[in-house]
């Protein structure tokens, strides 16, 4: 849930982007940091793993200026997408606002997205939220590839995969 200090007149909300392990989150918050410097003040936070993979989590704080007289900032995370990393993942979860799911459209990440998408599910249902009722946005990442012939899944696949599984 959103922090509202109305004494210093601040809303902070935190966006989670989460996803299977290799599926674009720490990049799609690099491309946040670099596109985006007047509203990100500081560097990107990473913990990452000897073979370059996300431990813990990224942060990135960013500041979207004024609404309705209160500063507004918004503290955007990513979890570790590897299986192992469940309890992290959990963790990072604690006190969302709103989830970016990276689905990875690579054709042999098909099955990862399905199981991320579950745990996705359980983890917030363990915080006593429903995956329905958090602002969610699904976010087909690596549509690009199909220029190189890399082979990815069809739109209509990922929108059943994925969809079928929130019930919308």
């Amino acid at each position: 849930m959103a922090i509202v200090n109305l004494k210093k007149r601040e809303i902070e909300c935190k966006i989670v982007f989460y996803g299977p392990g290799r599926c674009g989150k720490t990049t799609n918050l690099e491309y946040i940091h670099k596109s985006y410097k007047k509203q990100v003040k500081t560097d990107m936070v990473s913990i990452n793993t000897d073979g370059d993979r996300t431990l813990f989590f990224d942060f990135l704080p960013m500041e979207l200026g004024k609404m309705k007289g209160c500063d507004v900032r918004v503290h955007l995370y990513t979890v570790p997408g590897q299986v192992q990393y469940s309890s992290t993942r959990k963790l990072v979860l604690r006190g969302v606002d709103g989830i970016v799911f990276v689905a990875d459209s690579l054709e042999v990440r098909r099955q990862k997205n399905m199981l991320s998408l579950k745990d996705l599910h359980q983890n917030l249902k363990e915080y006593g939220l429903n995956i329905l009722k958090v602002p969610l946005v699904i976010q087909f990442n690596k549509r690009d590839l199909e220029k190189e012939g890399i082979p990815l899944l069809p739109l209509e696949q990922m929108e059943k995969d994925l969809n079928r599984q929130l019930k919308v």
